[in-house]
């Protein structure tokens, strides 16, 4: 069983245009995921299975709903013996462990404000986020430092009243022995949310300055039923995997909401050791995961394997978003396991914006077309529409009744920043849309490079890049010059077997002249180990160009 049909219009749709003309949510007043999905699933279904979970130790559990519902409830009331309330804002930094999903649904009961967080920040980033967020409590793994991070960081979070870790520590409550007397039939208190009340908030990535806090409300695992069954290709019955940390946002595009309202199991793996995409294959061949959605840079690390060596043949359906996939990217993994990979945009703010939907025949490179939550428009530097074909910002169009978007921007005091100028939400990215209605992603509006009266998009010259058997990875930047304004510089990643020289250099540079157009080819060629990236694995090419200024 599913609740699809409680929540949407129509679940099954035979084109594109029957898609944006009959896809509609049916948004109640007063929804609330914990109670109206995962309660709801234990009292009608309890043991349909809700993740299929295991780490890089051997472990592993398969949790049905109704575990998931009474672990809830218990962590909920136990959370509400010590204080925390609607509205106060709670920390989650849990990793890819099992306790993420039972904490996240034990605050949506509670009414409390969800921030998952990486375990990979610093004391001084937990420090920035639980001062400018309010945060009260703080769950956390003792592993990867993350305690030590914490501990050092609580003397300067005045408002943390709590912390819980997984495991005993001197300066913290055990997240066991927490709740462990604690009610699991049912929550000992009331909470009425609005749909529109704050559920859930982001701390942006920080591709560029400070990560703003993005709030989301009630509606917005609703608004993911889009990306589950409609993107991903989500079943009822089936296991779904997105390759993500539960720190960032793509976590609640593939790995909760929309999956499991669609009847969609979850898989996860928990990692502690250092981890490569390789690490996954015999986890996908054994837990026969039915449908994945990774991040362009694991399909990059894939094509260069032997991937014969794995029965991937439970996979109906591949996605990705994140970042644009180069088209040969695309064309090798059709090669080698026979599938198409959809694509989609969306950002932390967003559900999917754009995309690739199953009953759609791919255009390799291309983001897809308009999601039927959205009115996108593509504008040019003066808020105008560009013409088919021109390069525009993506932007939404405001209208009455919007989900899936950002509440808005929360500011210092708690407040809330609105999004919308001129009646459109700025996206930032910069795409050209074709004859067909499919998007084509140019690059962030502040990596377009502007050289001798061009403007070049960074991911055309990264996809010419990647077609050299040589290229793993690499990033186009713009270097400044006195002749040409700004030059292009490349930072390449080399595959396996291809070593750093001055001929490879030349090789590369003339590919890319053969390529696309030449007046795109890089001046400049560096080779690296690795590229800067992200907590969320994007390319932070933003960090290259400080770099190059030093």
């Amino acid at each position: 069983m599913n609740f699809l049909d409680r929540y949407v219009s129509q679940t099954e749709f035979k084109d594109y245009d029957d898609l944006v003309k009959n896809y509609r949510v049916n948004t109640p007043d007063n929804f609330n995921f914990g109670r109206d999905i995962v309660d709801e699933y234990a009292k009608l279904d309890p043991n349909k299975t809700a993740l299929v979970w295991c780490n890089d130790t051997g472990e592993e559990h398969i949790f049905s709903f109704k575990d998931v519902s009474e672990s809830s409830n218990r962590i909920a009331n136990a959370l509400y013996k010590a204080g925390i309330r609607k509205g106060d804002s709670v920390l989650v930094m849990l990793m890819s462990r099992y306790e993420y999903w039972f904490t996240v649904v034990a605050l949506h009961k509670l009414g409390a404000i969800a921030i998952p967080a990486t375990a990979q920040l610093t004391y001084k980033d937990i420090i920035y986020r639980c001062n400018f967020a309010d945060v009260k409590a703080i769950v956390c793994v003792t592993a990867k430092g993350v305690a030590e991070y914490v501990k050092e960081a609580l003397p300067k979070c005045p408002s943390v009243k709590l912390v819980l870790t997984i495991g005993k520590t001197e300066f913290s409550k055990d997240f066991y022995e927490f709740y462990k007397d604690a009610p699991a039939d049912k929550t000992v208190f009331e909470i009425d949310n609005k749909t529109s009340d704050r559920m859930l908030a982001y701390f942006t990535s920080g591709t560029t300055g400070m990560p703003k806090m993005v709030s989301h409300d009630y509606s917005y695992p609703l608004a993911h039923m889009l990306t589950a069954f409609c993107w991903h290709n989500c079943k009822d019955g089936g296991l779904h995997f997105t390759a993500a940390d539960t720190g960032w946002a793509k976590a609640s595009w593939g790995k909760i909401y929309g999956e499991w309202i669609s009847g969609c199991a979850v898989f996860a793996y928990d990692y502690y050791g250092r981890y490569t995409p390789l690490d996954l294959l015999p986890l996908l061949e054994k837990y026969k995961v039915t449908s994945l959605c990774a991040p362009p840079t694991m399909y990059r690390f894939l094509i260069k394997e032997d991937l014969t060596k794995f029965d991937l043949s439970a996979i109906e359906h591949y996605t990705t978003a994140g970042e644009a996939l180069n088209p040969e990217v695309y064309k090798q993994i059709m090669d080698k396991l026979g599938k198409p990979i959809y694509e989609g945009f969306g950002q932390t703010e967003t559900v999917l914006c754009l995309g690739t939907f199953p009953f759609m025949t791919p255009h390799p490179g291309s983001m897809g077309r308009p999601s039927p939550l959205y009115e996108i428009v593509l504008l040019d530097e003066n808020s105008k529409p560009v013409e088919r074909g021109k390069e525009g910002e993506i932007c939404m169009k405001k209208r009455d009744g919007q989900i899936g978007l950002l509440v808005g921007y929360v500011t210092e005091n708690g407040g809330i920043r609105s999004v919308w100028q001129d009646g459109y939400y700025h996206t930032g990215d910069v795409a050209y849309m074709d004859d067909d209605g499919f998007c084509w992603f140019v690059g962030r509006d502040d990596d377009i490079i502007k050289s001798s009266g061009y403007r070049i998009g960074p991911f055309e010259v990264e996809s010419a890049l990647m077609e050299h058997p040589a290229v793993l990875e690499c990033a186009i930047t713009a270097v400044p010059d006195d002749v040409r304004g700004q030059v292009i510089k490349a930072t390449v990643v080399l595959a396996r077997n291809y070593f750093p020289s001055e001929e490879l250099k030349k090789e590369l540079q003339e590919h890319v002249k053969h390529t696309t157009a030449p007046y795109k080819y890089p001046r400049i060629v560096e080779f690296v180990e690795r590229l800067p990236k992200t907590i969320s694995d994007k390319i932070r090419r933003v960090e290259i160009r400080e770099n190059d200024k030093k």
